[in-house]
């Protein structure tokens, strides 16, 4: 038992000091979720595709919540959105000493209306 714990003294820790000490991420890793709002129509895809259920789309208020303590990261949501505005960053959530959820305020978009009846200009000659 002696030479171990003369071994374990001298090499260099098996742990790391986190915070101040994190790991290289991995590539292609599943990190924290963002939307760009500005993108979005709010068709609560991925509120239904989520398997924690932490996404809530509300499309009279025109409004986007997600409780990033309940996600479990797994990128569901963001495949399944058809207008790719929510994605995820190659990086994890800082820790935090109190919850908060994610609420984006969307604005509601129109249309562009086709003018009908509109005649062709003449050919020029």
């Amino acid at each position: 038992m002696t030479p171990t714990i003369v071994r374990n003294f001298f090499n260099k820790r098996a742990t790391r000091m986190y915070p101040v000490e994190t790991r290289e991420m991995y590539s292609d890793v599943r990190g924290e979720l963002y939307i760009d709002i500005k993108e979005c129509n709010l068709c609560s895809l991925c509120a239904r595709a989520c398997p924690a259920q932490c996404i809530t789309v509300d499309r009279e208020k025109m409004t986007w919540e997600c409780d990033p303590f309940e996600c479990v990261y797994c990128g569901v949501c963001s495949d399944v959105c058809s207008r790719n505005c929510l994605n995820q960053h190659d990086k994890y959530r800082a820790p935090a000493t109190e919850k908060f959820r994610m609420h984006e305020q969307g604005e509601i978009k129109k249309k562009p209306k086709k003018e009908a009846g509109k005649a062709s200009p003449p050919p020029a000659s």
